[in-house]
C-alpha cells in the first residue's frame, strides 16, 4: 500500500472468471464502468481508476449464496466460485469524506449482477490519509481517566427497564446503581427521548444524583445517555450534559450516520459511546454486507469512543471467534503513528461466569464489561451483582477457578448458583 492509496479486500462468489468480476468492482467504484468511455483516456484511467492488487481463489461450492436475476436470466448454473480480492482506490477520488469512502468500499458493489455474493472483510490506510479523519477525544485512557479506574475492567450496566420509567424513576435507579458500585452506566438502544421521559427532564435529575454520589465518595460514574436523534437535536443534548457534569454520550451509529457522527465529534469533547444496533444487518450472512474490522474502520474515522462488540458466550447470535476478533480490531490503530485505539464494550447476556472467557481470549482489563441481569437480577440485589462480577475479575487474573474462588466470595457463589442454571 502507498501513501496514495487505500485498500479494501472483499470475498466474492460468482459462475464467472474471479479475474473479470475484480474488474468489473474496480471500475465500477471508480471510473464507473468496466469497459472505456469517451474521454478516458489512459492519462486518467492511470490517475483515477481502482487497481486489483491481488486475487486468491478458494473452493467453489455447489450453489449460489444469494438470489441473482441477472445471472438466472444469463442461465449461469455454477460452479460457484470464491475469491478473497483486494483492491486499491486512489486517496484523491475521495478525499477526506467519510460517506463518500463508505461509498467507494460498499456502495452499488453489493448489487453487482457478475456476483452471486460480496463482503467487505477489511480496510487499510496509509497514515497520512487516517490522521485527516477524526480521532477519539477520549479513548481508553481518557475514559479511565474520568471514571477513576486506572488498571480493571470497567463494570458496567443498562437501565433496565429499557422503556417506561419517568424521570425521576430513572435517577432513583441511577443512584442504587452508584452506590452499587458500577464504573459506568448507559441508557437502551431504544430509550433516547421518550415522552414519559424526555432527555430535558431525565439528564438534570440523573446528573444530579451522580453529582451527589461524586461529593460522597469521590467517584464519577460515567452516563452514556442515549442522544440519538437528528443531528442539531444530538448537538443540543450534548450540550445540556456537558452543562450537568456529564461525560458520555450513546448515539445508534447506523441511523445516525457517519455525517451525524462526524459532526457530533467536531461539536462534543464529551466521549462518544458508539452502539453498533442494527448491525447484524449487514454481518450475519457469510456472503453479504462487511465484517467488524471494516465496519469498525469507517466508524472509528468519525472519532467514536466506544465500540459494542456483543460478549463472549452471550445471548446474540455472533459466535465467540467473532467478538474476540472485533474486539482485538478495537485494539489494533487503523494506521502507524496515531494512538486511536477504542475501548470495545462487552454486552449481552454478561454476567460473572462469563468473565473467565472474557479474560482468557483478550487478556485485557481495558474493556466495559456491561452486565444488566447480572447485576439487576443477582438475588443478593445490584451491590452484589457487582461485587460477583468484580470477584470474578479477581479469580480470573489470579488463575483461579471461579467455584473455587467463590468459597471466599458470597456474591460470586449466590450468582454461580442462580445464573449458573
Amino acid at each position: 500500500m502507498t501513501a496514495d492509496r487505500f485498500e479494501a479486500t472483499y470475498l466474492i462468489e460468482t459462475p464467472l472468471a474471479p479475474e473479470h468480476v475484480a474488474e468489473v468492482m474496480a471500475g465500477e467504484q471508480s471510473c464507473g464502468t468496466f469497459t472505456r468511455v469517451a474521454g478516458e483516456t489512459d492519462e486518467l484511467r492511470l490517475r483515477a481508476r481502482a487497481t486489483v492488487e491481488s486475487i486468491t481463489e478458494l473452493e467453489a461450492v455447489n450453489a449460489p449464496s444469494l438470489a441473482n436475476a441477472l445471472l438466472e436470466r444469463k442461465g449461469h448454473n455454477g460452479p460457484w466460485r470464491r475469491a478473497r480480492v483486494r483492491i486499491s482506490f486512489p486517496v484523491a477520488n475521495v478525499g477526506a469524506n467519510l460517506p463518500t469512502l463508505a461509498a467507494t468500499v460498499s456502495g452499488n458493489l453489493y448489487d453487482l449482477g457478475e456476483a452471486s455474493g460480496l463482503r467487505l472483510e477489511s480496510m487499510k490506510l496509509p497514515a497520512a490519509y487516517r490522521a485527516q479523519f477524526e480521532l477519539p477525544k477520549v479513548g481508553i485512557a481518557g475514559t479511565r481517566r474520568r471514571t477513576g479506574v486506572s488498571r480493571d475492567a470497567l463494570v458496567g450496566t443498562i437501565i433496565k427497564p429499557n422503556v417506561g420509567f419517568s424521570a425521576e424513576q430513572t435517577a432513583e435507579l441511577v443512584a442504587s446503581l452508584c452506590a452499587a458500585g458500577v464504573d459506568f452506566i448507559k441508557d437502551d438502544e431504544v430509550c433516547a427521548d421518550p415522552l414519559h421521559a424526555p432527555l430535558a427532564q431525565r439528564v438534570p435529575a440523573v446528573m444530579a444524583v451522580i453529582r451527589e454520589h461524586q461529593q460522597r465518595s469521590g467517584k464519577h460514574v460515567m452516563m452514556a445517555f442515549n442522544i440519538t436523534d437528528e443531528t442539531d437535536a444530538m448537538k443540543r443534548h450534548a450540550d445540556l450534559i456537558e452543562r450537568e457534569g456529564g461525560s458520555c454520550v450513546m448515539a445508534s451509529l447506523n441511523w445516525c450516520g457517519h455525517s451525524g457522527m462526524q459532526t457530533l465529534r467536531r461539536h462534543t469533547g464529551l466521549a462518544i459511546h458508539g452502539h453498533r444496533n442494527g448491525y447484524g444487518a449487514i454481518s450475519r450472512h457469510p456472503l453479504l454486507g462487511m465484517s467488524f474490522q471494516a465496519y469498525q474502520t469507517l466508524w472509528r474515522l468519525a472519532g467514536v469512543d466506544h465500540m459494542h462488540v456483543h460478549g463472549l458466550q452471550g445471548k446474540f447470535s455472533q459466535p465467540d471467534a467473532e467478538v474476540i476478533e472485533s474486539a482485538h480490531d478495537c485494539y489494533t490503530p487503523l494506521s502507524e503513528g496515531l494512538d486511536d485505539r477504542v475501548m470495545p464494550a462487552f454486552s449481552s447476556g454478561q454476567w460473572a461466569g462469563t468473565v473467565p472467557a472474557t479474560w482468557s481470549a483478550i487478556n485485557s482489563e481495558d474493556l466495559l464489561f456491561m452486565s444488566g441481569g447480572g447485576i439487576l437480577a443477582h438475588p443478593g440485589g445490584a451491590a452484589a451483582g457487582v461485587a460477583s462480577i468484580r470477584q470474578a475479575w479477581a479469580a480470573a487474573r489470579e488463575g483461579v477457578a471461579l467455584a473455587d474462588y467463590a468459597r471466599q466470595a458470597p456474591e460470586l457463589a449466590a450468582a454461580l448458583a442462580f445464573f449458573g442454571k
